[in-house]
C-alpha cells in the first residue's frame, strides 16, 4: 500500500512538472548552466594531468621518488571508487537527472578543495578518489542529449564541450599567476574548487528535470512498458541484460573498450611535453643536468604550451559535432580517432625537436580533444541506441567496458613506465594505445549502425537487431 501511495504521489508530481511552462529562453538558459558544469568537470578531469610532473616531484620527494609511474600506481587506489560510481549513476534512471547533476558538480569541487588543502600524499589520494568517483558520470551530457533538438544534438554537445575546454585555459593562467616555483602547485586548485561549488548551487536553483526522463518515468509509473522499450526503470543488471540482447549496443561496448586503451594519450601529455623539451635543451647544451632542465621547462616552456592546449582541445571537440550532425556519427568518430593518433605524433616529436611551445601545446590539445570526441560520439551513439528508461544505466554500465580497456592499458604501461622512466612515456603510450584504437576503428566501421537524427523518446533498442 505504501509503495502504491508513493508511486501515485510521484506520478502526480511528475505530471504537474510537465505542466509548468519552461519559457522561450529556457534552452539557452539551461545550456549556460550546463556549460558551467562542464567547465568544472573538464577542469577536475584535466588539472591533475596538467600538474602531474609538479605533483610527483613534490608529493613523492619524501619517499625519494619522482616517477609519474609511481603517482599513477597510487592513483589506482581510486579504481574502487570508479566501480562504486557504476552502481551510483543508474540511480538517475529512478530519481531523475537533476539531483545527480547537482551532487556530481558539488563532489568534483569538493575533491579539488581537498587536494588544495593536502599536505601529504594520503590526503592528495583522498581528493583524487573523490574526483574519480564523480567525474565519469557526465550527467550534463545526458541533459544535453535529452534536452537538445535531435537535428542539433551533436552540434550543441560539441559547442558546450568546446566552451568547457576553453575554460581549462584557467589552469595555465593560474600556473602563470600563482606558481612562481613548482612547489606552489596547490594554489592552482583553489579557484576552480570555489567556482565548482558556486556552479553546483546554480544548478540546484535553476536547472529543471528533463522532459524525456519525466515522460519515461510517467510511462513506467503507469505501466506503459511498451512505450518505455523495457519494463525496467534503471539498474546495472537490467542495463547489462539489455545490452547483451541487442547487438548494436554490444558492438558499441566492445568498440568503447578497445578505444579506451587510447586513454593513455590523455594522461601523461604534460610529462611528454616536459621531458621532450628537457631532452631538447640537454641535446643543444642549454642544461647539463636533467633535473635542472625539467624544473626550468616546467615553469616556462610547458606553462606556455598549456595556454594553447585548451584552444586545440576545444577545436578537437567542436569540429566532430558538426560532422556528426551533417554527415554521420560514425564519420565523426572515425575521423577523430585518426586525428588523435596523427596529432599525438606531432606534439611528441615536436617537443623533442624544440618547436615553439605554443604550437606543441596546440597540437597536444587537439590530440586530446580529438580522442575525447571519438569517445563522446560513440557514447552518444550508445545513448541514442538505448531506451530512455535505461539510458543512464546503460551509459553507466559502459564504464565496465571502458574500465576494461583502461585497466589493460595501465597493466601494460605502468611496469614499463616505472622501469624505463618518465622520458620514455611517449613511446610506451603510443605502442600500447595504437592497437586498441585500430581495433575500435574496425569494429565501429563494420559492425555498428549510425544513429544520427533518431528520436530518443521512440527508441526501444531493437531497431538494428535484424539489420
Amino acid at each position: 500500500m505504501k509503495q502504491t501511495e508513493r508511486s501515485a504521489r510521484e506520478l502526480r508530481r511528475r505530471e504537474a512538472s510537465l505542466q509548468k511552462p519552461r519559457g522561450r529562453f529556457y534552452l539557452p538558459y539551461l545550456i549556460f548552466i550546463i556549460s558551467l558544469v562542464y567547465i568544472t568537470d573538464e577542469i577536475a578531469s584535466q588539472i591533475g594531468t596538467l600538474m602531474k610532473t609538479e605533483i610527483a616531484n613534490d608529493m613523492l620527494a619524501h619517499f625519494g621518488q619522482s616517477s609519474v609511474g609511481v603517482l599513477d600506481i597510487l592513483s589506482m587506489i581510486s579504481v574502487p571508487f570508479l566501480a562504486l560510481g557504476i552502481l551510483y549513476k543508474p540511480l538517475s534512471d529512478r530519481f531523475g537527472r537533476k539531483p545527480f547533476l547537482v551532487i556530481n558538480t558539488f563532489g568534483m569541487a569538493l575533491g579539488l578543495l581537498i587536494i588544495y588543502l593536502s599536505n601529504h600524499i594520503a590526503v592528495y589520494v583522498v581528493g583524487a578518489c573523490v574526483i574519480q568517483f564523480f567525474v565519469p558520470h557526465d550527467m550534463q551530457a545526458v541533459y544535453i542529449m535529452e534536452a537538445a533538438p535531435p537535428k542539433h544534438r551533436a552540434k550543441l554537445y560539441s559547442v558546450v564541450k568546446c566552451v568547457a575546454m576553453l575554460g581549462v585555459m584557467v589552469i595555465p593562467l593560474l600556473r602563470r599567476l600563482l606558481m612562481t616555483e613548482t612547489a606552489q602547485w596547490r594554489r592552482v586548485y583553489l579557484i576552480p574548487a570555489v567556482v565548482g561549488l558556486v556552479t553546483s548551487f546554480a544548478a540546484l536553483l535553476f536547472a529543471k528535470e528533463t522532459d524525456a526522463f519525466t515522460h519515461a518515468r510517467i510511462n513506467y509509473l503507469k505501466g506503459n512498458t511498451a512505450e518505455n522499450g523495457t519494463d525496467k526503470s534503471g539498474g546495472l543488471i537490467p542495463a547489462l541484460q539489455f545490452v547483451w540482447k541487442h547487438k548494436q549496443l554490444r558492438w558499441l561496448y566492445i568498440a568503447l573498450a578497445c578505444s579506451e586503451t587510447g586513454f593513455l594519450l590523455t594522461i601523461d601529455y604534460e610529462v611528454i611535453l616536459t621531458y621532450g623539451y628537457a631532452e631538447h635543451f640537454l641535446k643543444i647544451g642549454t642544461f647539463q643536468d636533467l633535473a635542472a632542465a625539467v624544473e626550468s621547462v616546467g615553469v616556462h616552456e610547458v606553462t606556455t604550451a598549456l595556454f594553447l592546449f585548451p584552444v586545440g582541445c576545444a577545436l578537437g571537440q567542436l569540429i566532430p559535432g558538426f560532422i556528426a550532425d551533417y554527415k554521420s556519427r560514425k564519420a565523426a568518430a572515425l575521423s577523430s580517432s585518426l586525428a588523435a593518433v596523427a596529432l599525438f605524433l606531432g606534439f611528441l616529436f615536436g617537443a623533442k625537436a624544440g618547436v615553439a611551445p605554443h604550437l606543441a601545446g596546440f597540437l597536444c590539445g587537439a590530440c586530446i580533444g580529438s580522442f575525447w570526441s571519438n569517445i563522446d560520439v560513440m557514447t552518444m551513439m550508445t545513448g541514442e541506441s538505448a531506451p530512455t528508461a535505461l539510458r543512464s544505466s546503460i551509459l553507466s554500465a559502459a564504464n565496465l567496458a571502458t574500465g576494461l580497456g583502461i585497466g589493460l592499458a595501465y597493466g601494460v604501461t605502468l611496469p614499463l613506465l616505472t622501469t624505463l622512466g618518465n622520458a620514455a612515456a611517449g613511446t610506451i603510450i603510443l605502442c600500447v594505445a595504437l592497437p586498441g584504437l585500430a581495433a575500435a576503428f574496425t569494429i565501429l566501421a563494420l559492425k555498428t549502425h549510425d544513429t544520427r537524427g533518431v528520436d530518443l523518446s521512440a527508441i526501444k533498442g531493437d531497431e538494428w537487431d535484424e539489420a
